[in-house]
């Protein structure tokens, strides 16, 4: 019988990313990679070691994915009272932030892969942090070998809010690769959503001109 609390500290065996799409094979819901792997699923190589491994998705969707686990399978919630202790996903109370949700594999004694919950509707991605940004779906969630990924410039975006080195890291990888489009979309949304950020420093100032790709001259 599983404990009814556990420990944040249960060491990590993250799927890859065709083991995700294997584990929730049977849900119906939207869900995508995201954070880091997704950089990496769509850069077609890793960047870094990544210490686990993300998918989100729409907190209307969460309880469906989570019922739809294989045998084997459970999820757990950061309890209220003790960011340290986790709890099983049913015990949590139905109004809480339930995130981030861990997969436990039982067989392993593992995580084996982090649900981050996220914002949106039938026809667009709504940033959860500020719901202004608002991404059609086709754009937001794109195909990666047949495993659905978040776009890489909204990933950069989570990262921009207080980025770390490692997400500088990702960022210095990932940016040169970016289309035109993706690259100015990419700008404008880090300027207007997060214009104190340390990477709004590369693309201008709001106060003073700028060479940023979406402000240049075409020739």
């Amino acid at each position: 019988m599983v404990s009814s609390a556990r420990t944040a500290a249960t060491p990590w065996a993250p799927l890859d990313a065709e083991g995700v799409a294997g584990l929730l094979a049977r849900t119906s819901v939207r869900w995508w990679l995201s954070g880091g792997v997704a950089l990496d699923r769509w850069l077609g190589r890793a960047i870094r070691p990544r210490p686990n491994i993300d998918v989100s998705v729409l907190a209307r969707d969460l309880a469906a994915l989570v019922d739809n686990l294989p045998a084997g399978f459970s999820a757990w919630v950061p309890a209220e009272d003790d960011g340290d202790t986790v709890i099983p996903f049913e015990d949590a109370p139905t109004d809480a932030d339930l995130q981030p949700v861990l997969i436990r594999d039982a067989a392993k004694d593992a995580w084996v892969l982090q649900i981050n919950v996220e914002d949106g509707n039938d026809r667009v991605w709504v940033y959860k942090r500020d719901p202004r940004l608002q991404v059609p779906w086709d754009r937001a969630v794109i195909d990666a070998d047949g495993i659905p990924t978040g776009a890489p410039e909204v990933q950069l975006v989570w990262k921009a809010l207080r980025p770390r080195p490692e997400d500088d890291t990702d960022k210095d990888a990932v940016l040169p690769e970016l289309s035109d489009a993706a690259r100015a979309w990419y700008e404008r949304a880090i300027l207007s959503i997060h214009p104190h950020s340390n990477w709004s420093i590369h693309v201008r100032s709001p106060f003073a001109p700028a060479k940023a790709s979406w402000n240049k001259k075409q020739r």
